[in-house]
This record gives C-alpha cells, sequence and structure tokens, in this order.
C-alpha cells in the first residue's frame, strides 16, 4: 500500500504529475494534469517503465493548455482514460470538445477514485477566471498535497493542506526578475495580482507553515518560470530561510523528468543535502533522472 509520484514536466510549456497507488498487489497510475501531447507523455514515461496506455485516470487543475493538451480529448472521448474536472470548468470544456461520457465531474467535496482505497480532496484557488483546484492525495493515510498556479495563498489552504506526508508546490518567480523583465505591464499584472501565480518567497511562506503542521519526507517546487526565475536564486532563498527543509526539497523543470518520489505516511525526513537541480536523494532509492 504506497503512494509515489513522478513530475513528467512542469512550467508554461506543459504540466504532468504521475502519481502511481499501490493495494493489495494491484498497481494504478493517475496523472494530475496533462499539459503534453499523449505523444510526448508517453516518451516521458517509458523510461520509467511505465505505458501511456497504464494510465486510467486523470485529475485535471484547471483547463489551460499548459495543464489539457488539447489532442487528449479523443483519446477521452474513446474511453481510453477517464477525466476528472471541476464543475466550474464544464462550460469551458464543452466548447473544447469534450461530450462528458468519459468525464466525472465534481465540485469542493471529498470523493474516492474507484477501484483503489484513494479519497481524493479537492482545493479551490483562484486563478484568472474560472480558478483552478488543487488536491490532497490520501492513500491508506499517506497523504500529498498539490497545488499549483493559485495566485495567492487562501487562509484555506492551511486547512486543508494538513499532516501531509509530501508537498508539491507552485514556486513560478522571482519577484525582482520578474519586475526587472521586459513582459508587457499587463501580463505582470496578472501573474503578479494574486490571481496569477506565486513567487518564490509566497511559496517559501506556505511552505514553512504547511511544514509545520504536517510531517512532510517529500517537497517538491513546481511551475518555475524560465524567465523570471533560477533555481540557483529558489536554493539560495531556502538555504537562508528555510535550511531545515533542504533535505526534502526538489525543484522541478520544464525538460527532465523528476525522480519518483516514493512517500511514507510519518515517515522520517531524509538527510542528505539538496544537490543537483536542488533535488534530494529519495530515501528508499537512489534518484533517476530522465528527460
Amino acid at each position: 500500500m504506497s503512494l509515489s509520484y513522478c513530475v513528467l514536466g512542469s512550467g508554461s510549456a506543459g504540466n504532468a504529475t504521475l502519481l502511481t497507488l499501490e493495494h493489495d498487489g494491484r498497481r494504478k497510475r493517475v496523472l494530475i494534469d496533462c499539459g503534453f501531447s499523449p505523444r510526448q507523455t508517453a516518451l516521458r514515461l517509458r523510461p520509467l517503465g511505465v505505458e501511456r496506455d497504464e494510465i486510467t485516470d486523470i485529475l485535471l487543475t484547471h483547463l489551460d493548455q499548459d495543464h489539457f493538451y488539447r489532442s487528449w480529448v479523443k483519446l477521452v472521448e474513446h474511453g481510453v482514460v477517464r477525466l476528472h474536472i471541476h464543475r466550474r470548468q464544464q462550460r469551458r470544456a464543452a466548447k473544447i470538445g469534450l461530450n462528458f461520457r468519459h468525464v466525472e465531474l465534481f465540485d469542493d467535496d471529498p470523493w474516492p477514485l474507484a477501484e483503489t482505497a484513494t479519497r481524493i480532496e479537492p482545493v479551490p484557488f483562484a486563478h484568472d477566471d474560472l480558478g483552478t483546484v488543487g488536491f490532497v492525495i490520501d492513500h491508506h493515510g499517506t497523504r500529498l498535497g498539490l497545488a499549483t498556479d493559485l495566485g495567492s495563498v487562501p487562509p484555506h489552504l492551511f486547512e486543508r493542506f494538513v499532516d501531509l506526508d509530501a508537498l508539491a508546490l507552485e514556486s513560478n518567480y522571482d519577484r525582482s526578475m520578474q519586475i526587472a523583465s521586459d513582459r508587457p505591464a499587463f501580463l505582470k499584472r496578472r501573474i503578479m495580482g494574486g490571481k496569477g501565480h506565486l513567487s518564490n518567497e509566497e511559496a517559501l511562506c506556505a511552505a514553512r507553515r504547511i511544514a509545520d503542521q504536517s510531517r512532510l519526507n517529500r517537497l517538491t517546487l513546481l511551475h518555475l518560470s524560465r524567465q523570471c526565475n533560477c533555481p540557483e536564486r529558489v536554493k539560495r532563498l531556502w538555504r537562508e530561510r528555510a535550511a531545515d527543509l533542504l533535505p526534502l526539497l526538489s525543484i522541478t523543470g520544464q525538460k527532465e523528468t523528476s525522480p519518483e518520489f516514493r512517500v511514507s505516511a510519518a515517515g522520517s525526513r531524509p538527510t542528505s543535502p539538496a544537490t543537483g537541480n536542488g533535488a534530494a536523494a529519495p530515501s528508499t532509492a537512489p534518484p533517476r533522472l530522465f528527460g
């Protein structure tokens, strides 16, 4: 009865995270977001020893192009995979061609994932007009919280992201790099205005508070901007303000697949320092980097 996750890629050009849920000798593969084409997803899964056809379900945070690649519509409509979408995204989903025969709509209440003992708890956030959804995945008491494109840090994040064993959280931009960039003013306002993305400082403060009310043994940063962020700046910030969390920390990128992180319920923290791109070696096996 184990839970593991692997970030296939995260950033403005595509986001997808593979969940592997094991129970009674059975294994279920689930994607959180599918922001790469089916073909590219298959290429990123292959080094993990996973075939795309093993994916049975996709949990969608929202329908932006970098989180839902449009060519997945055909696979959903053919019943190859079941898509789970928040009800407030329903109208937008219909506009892009989904007919809902193999789509499950959910609200803000927790629900069980079919054929598993896994409980999915949606957590709504402000992002652009329709918002986005984070998830707490509870698999036999092992808890992973994932939140990206959340715009700002609402109080209810800390009410729901509690007793976590692993946290995957957006850390999109460095504020000084964002301000100094040549991006148009309207885009900077969108990103930094509370309904866009989280800065490195906001992500660290949120992670610090979540860690204080959890038992984290994994902490993964998502959706770093290629233009307005830098892993070295992120690591320096964490060294200065949250050095005790560095052994847990991994920083994901757009081009490389992360190691596969096995999550332990109430497990002990890794003790090795963050290395390379910021990834701490998993405590159960050496890290495997694919890309």
